[in-house]
């Protein structure tokens, strides 16, 4: 008889709206069609609770029908982390991380995440096969921005597109009540990287709708510029809505939120951007006196569950799926992605790539799918995102709310 072995599964990093969904087809596959797999640990808190021996049965905390609310459940089921494991190999925490799976008989591990994540299923299974480790190490991707390399799309993406979309269509609504001159600027996710901005394109009910300017961090932000465009658009339209990525930036690279005050930094080093739609509003109102006010969407951007896409969550649960198959066939190091095979009709199959050429890299929107002046985006972009947003979940409610499921 095989002996059996266990997995370990955990979230990393910012949630989606779907990172729960990809959880769910790794327990699903997992617990459903591998003999091997004896148990399903998930860890608390990602690879940081790990190291501290904090994991859950995934069977005793979600059976059945639990299971099957976790699909459509938002934030991160298992919590998150933002851990950075350090580049010397020869540090503890490693020897550690590796005593766990020894605790636990983990033969598989697999992490939900995005850039940071991938960094980590690369050091991980680089120590494995240092000490001659059988443990397999795989990386299934996450993340709204869109910027994991080697993947036609991440999972969580199509989602938040379709969110911005319907919000700023929301926003463009509501700014045309009036028949008086107003500016509204909605700040987006997205810090070097302006797929989620670039979705409010999709807002626009017909040629020359608002949002009538859109601002993403590939090109460059000219302050002077932007407010001439305003005032010139606001000779022709009334009500102006405009659209930027945190992450805009001028040509000498400084974040234009860093125009106002200096940006901290997080564990990973990253900026923490925010404010520029703020900056911008106050520019307008001191250079062209006129009504103006701006909005942030902010995490609702990555956690609004009712505007999911079904293709979306759908993907997200294949691409869990497929990880725990990746495992079990022997691949390690290696990352879940993407291959659009066509688009109409819309077709995707999963493949691995190495995680050493996704991890530390970012994939930005082709400048191709910019217009010239950088103040729009092309029908290139419109077609590539159009199959990602599409689809309804069925919706389950309890007392006129969203059922989700809940780690007690």
């Amino acid at each position: 008889m095989t002996k059996k072995i266990n997995i370990a599964v955990g979230q990393s990093g910012g949630p989606t709206t779907v990172i729960n969904s990809s959880l769910y087809g790794v327990v699903k596959e997992a617990i459903l069609n591998h003999e091997i797999i004896d148990k399903v640990y998930g860890m608390i808190n990602g690879i940081q609770g790990f190291i501290d021996g904090k994991v859950v049965d995934m069977e005793e905390v979600l059976p059945g029908e639990e299971l099957e609310l976790l699909k459509n459940t938002p934030a991160a089921y298992l919590g998150s982390c933002r851990y950075k494991l350090p580049e010397n190999q020869e540090d503890e925490v490693y020897e550690k991380i590796f005593k766990r799976f020894e605790e636990f008989n983990i033969g598989y591990f697999i992490y939900i995440g995005g850039n940071d994540s991938m960094d980590t299923v690369d050091k991980l299974s680089r120590y494995a096969k240092k000490i001659n480790s059988e443990v397999r190490v795989i990386g299934v991707p996450k993340t709204i921005d869109n910027d994991l390399t080697l993947t036609d799309h991440s999972p969580g993406f199509g989602s938040a597109a379709k969110y911005v979309a319907t919000t700023v269509r929301d926003i463009v609504m509501d700014a045309n009540v009036y028949d008086t001159h107003s500016v509204t600027i909605v700040e987006l996710m997205g810090r070097h990287a302006g797929w989620i901005t670039a979705a409010s394109v999709l807002a626009r009910k017909f040629e020359n709708d608002n949002p009538v300017l859109i601002y993403l961090p590939e090109v460059a932000f000219e302050v002077e510029e932007f407010v001439k465009r305003v005032d010139a658009e606001l000779k022709v339209k009334n009500n102006l809505i405009i659209c930027v990525s945190e992450g805009i930036k001028d040509k000498d690279g400084t974040f234009i939120c860093e125009y106002a005050s200096e940006a901290g930094v997080d564990n990973f080093g990253h900026k923490m951007l925010t404010g520029c739609g703020k900056y911008l509003e106050n520019v307008i109102k001191d250079k062209l006196g006129v009504k103006v006010r701006s909005v942030e969407l902010n995490v609702n951007q990555r956690c609004k569950a009712a505007l999911a896409s079904l293709t979306d969550i759908n993907e997200a649960a294949m691409a869990g799926s497929y990880g725990v198959k990746a495992c079990i066939n022997g691949e390690t190091g290696k990352m879940v992605a993407f291959v659009r095979k066509s688009n109409e009709p819309y077709e995707l199959v999963c493949e691995t790539v190495d995680c050493s050429l996704v991890c530390n890299q970012e994939k930005v929107v082709p400048r191709e799918w910019i217009s010239e002046d950088g103040t729009d985006i092309k029908k290139e972009f419109i077609d590539y995102v159009m199959p990602l947003i599409q689809g309804e979940p069925e919706k389950v409610l309890e007392n006129g709310l969203p059922k989700y499921c809940y780690r007690k």
